[in-house]
């Protein structure tokens, strides 16, 4: 026990190494996580007295621990065994799916990460771009919202930058929570995303045993009262109209709906913008008949370093104005959940036609309407049309930079001749041929809203929604 050992350095480096970090994984780890976690508790105790909905013990759960629940949810469980006796392999193998599942949805949420560089790094983008607008919203309405209930907010989908925006908008009301498709999950954006809290989904996927473990997290994330955010209509907009609901998530949600437990409240939040960034590419996939189109947050990444550089040489115009609307809530409760069939479609109709009548209504989409309704005009004509359309939509919502008529069809004609979609000749405004498209892409963003030709201004005039929106699509 006395005598002296030789060793080789390198062995005893080896040990030394070893006994620090066994040392350190049993003794110092756990206390500095212990210390950590205690100065976070502080935090979001602090961050939950100013935020309007404080942030839901879900939301804060150890990623680790909501994925155990996940994988041993009883429905899930029941799935997977499901999906072993189809397939006719063990269900050792299914489980192991449904681990490989729940890993891929469940986020990890940050609350440093979201509120103290998300909420920072959006509101300098968004106001970087844009001119930020946050027009009508019922703010009694909003805070009266049982403070136990399940937040939802329904947004149509623009552009990439809707995340962003509202993000931005709703920092002072909770954290929320998005759905995300495929093109987010790139190392290292995936990992901002979920810290974020945002959760992963396949948009595309027909798997049963999948939309099985999804469902299931949407349930424990809506009964767990984690405040959401959802794109009803599955994907961004081609034509710049609003387009049919998917009813995906919105069924996940009415089938986990439990009538003693947590209402579920949907918002309507409404965006608009006089530059969707990525228009381009939307009308190319438009004219090409399908979806599937490269650039999506890549584009938007692009875009962002362009006008940094134009900024950092004094030729930087911001891209207009960007207009966000809260609709009137909608309870779930209030709306026969759990008391009658399948309410899914009917809600999603709802919900789009709350969404399309609180469209923000900005100086392009008005301008490109009218150049495309009516040809060539003088600005004269244009001041005078734009009155008279005006007066004709008394239930839009219209923003009017500084009040401002004329000011407001400057705004609007300047960022088309910017960009090369219309035309001056001889004091007359003209669409330009070959963009045609693109005008059609900003005027259809609030064409459910312009009156038919012909009509006149009527102060009764009530716009129902796009006759699109009638037919709810099953797919998710």
């Amino acid at each position: 026990m006395t005598q002296t050992v030789e060793l080789p350095l390198w062995l005893f480096v080896l040990i030394v190494a070893f006994a620090a970090v066994t040392f350190a994984s049993h003794f110092l780890f756990p206390s500095v996580r212990w210390f950590f976690r205690r100065r976070l508790e502080r935090a979001v105790a602090r961050l939950n007295k100013r935020l309007e909905r404080p942030i839901e013990p879900f939301k804060l759960a150890r990623r680790h621990d909501m994925i155990q629940r996940l994988i041993h949810d009883p429905q899930v469980a029941q799935a997977a065994a499901d999906h072993a006796a189809a397939e006719g392999i063990p269900e050792n193998v299914a489980s192991e799916q449904v681990r490989r599942y729940a890993r891929e949805i469940v986020p990890g949420f940050s609350a440093f990460a979201y509120f103290g560089l998300a909420i920072r790094a959006a509101r300098l983008l968004s106001n970087a771009v844009y001119r930020v607008r946050l027009g009508h919203q019922d703010e009694e309405a909003l805070r009266a919202i049982d403070p136990k209930s399940t937040v939802v907010f329904v947004m149509n989908h623009r552009s990439n930058m809707d995340y962003v925006l509202v993000t931005y908008l709703a920092a002072e009301r909770s954290a929320l929570s998005y759905a995300v498709g495929e093109w987010a999950r790139v190392w290292p954006l995936s990992r901002l995303i979920r810290a974020m809290g945002a959760y992963f989904i396949r948009r595309r996927s027909r798997n049963d045993l999948y939309r099985k473990v999804l469902a299931a997290y949407v349930r424990l994330a809506t009964r767990g009262g984690s405040t959401q955010a959802m794109f009803p209509e599955g994907g961004l907009s081609l034509d710049g109209a609003l387009a049919p609901p998917r009813l995906g998530l919105l069924k996940y949600i009415v089938e986990g709906y439990d009538p003693d437990g947590r209402d579920v409240v949907f918002v309507p939040v409404a965006l608009n913008y006089d530059r969707v960034l990525e228009d381009r590419i939307l009308t190319s996939a438009a004219k090409a008949g399908e979806r599937r189109f490269r650039a999506r947050i890549g584009l938007v990444a692009l875009r962002l370093l362009r006008q940094l550089w134009l900024w950092m040489t004094g030729r930087y115009h911001r891209s207009g104005y960007a207009g966000v609307n809260f609709g009137r809530p909608l309870s779930l409760a209030g709306f026969g959940a759990g008391r009658e069939g399948d309410i899914t479609k009917p809600l999603a109709r709802e919900l789009m036609q709350r969404i399309s009548a609180i469209v923000p209504v900005l100086p392009v989409p008005l301008i490109a309407a009218l150049l495309l309704r009516h040809g060539a005009l003088s600005r004269a004509a244009l001041e005078h049309r734009l009155e008279d359309l005006i007066a004709a939509m008394p239930l839009a919502h219209v923003h009017m930079p500084r009040e401002n008529l004329s000011y407001a069809a400057g705004t609007g004609l300047r960022q088309l001749l910017r960009r090369g979609l219309v035309a001056e000749s001889e004091g007359r405004f003209a669409p330009v041929e070959d963009r045609r498209d693109l005008l059609a892409f900003y005027a259809n963003s609030i064409r459910h809203l312009l009156p038919q030709d012909g009509a006149q201004p009527d102060g009764d005039r009530v716009f129902s929604a796009p006759a699109n929106l009638n037919a709810a699509s099953a797919r998710s």
